[in-house]
C-alpha cells in the first residue's frame, strides 16, 4: 500500500517533477557546450582509436563478460559529475572515491582493463588522452565486439580532480527502484524516457548479483510472468542460484537467452514478464508506464530501431559533462589517481 501511494504521489506530481529535473540538469549538465569533437586527437594522438580497439578485442576475446563491465563503468561514470573518469579514482588520504559507494561496491569491475588500455595509449601518446575519453571509446568498442551497433564518439573530455561518493548513491538508479523514480534520475541527467528505455537495453549483456534480484524473484516475478510453466521453471532455477538468505554474490545473466550477444532479446524477456531486475520489468509492467511499455514493445519488434536509438542515446549520455572538469580537469597519467 505504501509503495502504491508513493507511486501515485510521484505520478500526480510528475509534470512538475519533469520541469524541476530538466531545470536542475540545465544548470549543471551541458551536452553541447563542451568542445567535444570527432577529430579531437587527429593530430596529437591519431592512433588512439585503433589502440583502444585492439586492446578491447583482446579483453572481450578472453572473456565476453568484459564487454558488459566496460559499458557499466561508463554508465556509472557519466551519472556522477558527468563523464569525467571520476569512477576510476581510488580512495586516498585526501580523496574519497566512488568505488565503495553502495551503488558501485561489488557491482563494478573492469578497472584493470582501463589500466591496461591507458598504459598502451600512454606509451604512444604520453599525457594526451584522458581516461574519461578512453573509457567512452572502450564502451563503444565493447558493444560492437559482442554484436551491437557502431556510433561515432565525440572526444575531448578532461579527467576530474574530484569524485563524489554521495552523488553515486543518489544519482544512480538501483535494481529495486520503481519506474517513476528511475525516470526522474534520467531526466535529471538531461536524458529522456526514450533514452532510458533504450539504454536499459544494455542489460542484454552482463550479469546481476543475487542481492540485486532477490526481492524480485521472491516478490512479483510469478505475477508478471503469468504463472507460465516455462517461466515457473526459470524462476525455480533463479531461486536455486539465489536463496532467500545468503549467497549475495551469486550471479546470473540478465538476459538468459543470449547473455553474450548484444541484441534485443532483453525486451522479449520483459514482454514475458521475466525481467530479472525490478527496475527493468517496471518499464513494461508498471501501470504508469504507458510510454515505456510502448517503447519496450517497439524495440522487441524492431531490433534496428533499438540499435539506432541505443547509439543515439549513448552519444547523448557520453556528452553529459560537468563544465568544472574543463576548467579544473586534467589528463591523468594514472587513471586511478589525480596527478601530483
Amino acid at each position: 500500500m505504501a509503495l502504491f501511494l508513493h507511486s501515485k504521489l510521484l505520478h500526480d506530481h510528475l509534470p512538475f517533477m519533469i520541469l524541476v529535473f530538466f531545470s536542475l540538469g540545465a544548470c549543471r549538465l551541458h551536452a553541447s557546450d563542451p568542445p567535444l569533437t570527432l577529430d579531437y586527437y587527429a593530430s596529437t594522438c591519431p592512433t588512439v582509436l585503433e589502440t583502444v580497439k585492439k586492446q578491447m578485442e583482446c579483453e572481450v576475446q578472453s572473456d565476453p563478460r568484459n564487454a558488459a563491465m566496460m559499458l557499466r563503468l561508463h554508465f556509472h561514470d557519466c551519472f556522477v559529475q558527468g563523464c569525467d573518469g571520476s569512477i576510476l579514482l581510488d580512495d586516498t588520504i585526501t580523496l574519497e572515491g566512488e568505488k565503495k559507494a553502495s551503488a558501485n561496491q561489488n557491482s563494478l569491475k573492469g578497472f584493470e582493463i582501463v589500466d591496461r588500455i591507458k598504459n598502451e595509449v600512454e606509451s604512444e601518446c604520453p599525457g594526451i588522452v584522458s581516461c574519461a575519453d578512453i573509457l567512452t571509446i572502450a564502451a563503444r568498442d565493447a558493444v560492437i565486439l559482442v554484436g551491437g551497433p557502431y556510433w561515432d564518439v565525440p572526444l575531448g573530455r578532461k579527467d576530474s580532480v574530484t569524485a563524489s561518493h554521495a552523488l553515486s548513491d543518489s544519482n544512480l538508479p538501483t535494481p529495486n527502484e520503481n519506474l517513476l523514480s528511475v525516470i526522474s534520475k534520467f531526466l535529471y541527467q538531461g536524458l529522456s524516457v526514450t533514452d532510458m528505455v533504450a539504454l536499459a537495453g544494455a542489460h542484454t549483456i552482463g550479469m546481476a548479483r543475487c542481492a540485486s534480484f532477490r526481492s524480485r524473484i521472491y516478490g512479483d516475478f510469478a505475477a508478471t510472468s503469468g504463472h507460465d510453466p516455462a517461466s515457473e521453471s526459470h524462476l525455480n532455477s533463479l531461486k536455486s542460484i539465489c536463496p532467500p538468505r545468503g549467497a549475495d554474490n551469486n550471479i546470473t545473466a540478465m538476459d538468459y537467452e543470449t547473455p553474450n550477444l548484444f541484441d534485443n532479446s532483453f525486451y522479449h524477456i520483459l514482454l514475458k514478464g521475466e525481467g530479472l531486475l525490478n527496475s527493468d520489468q517496471e518499464m513494461y509492467s508498471n501501470v504508469f508506464g504507458i510510454e515505456t511499455k510502448q517503447l519496450v514493445q517497439k524495440y522487441a519488434a524492431d531490433p534496428i530501431a533499438f540499435f539506432q536509438q541505443f547509439s543515439d542515446s549513448m552519444v547523448k549520455m557520453g556528452n553529459i559533462t560537468n563544465l568544472d572538469s574543463f576548467t579544473t580537469g586534467e589528463v591523468r597519467r594514472n587513471c586511478r589517481f589525480v596527478n601530483t
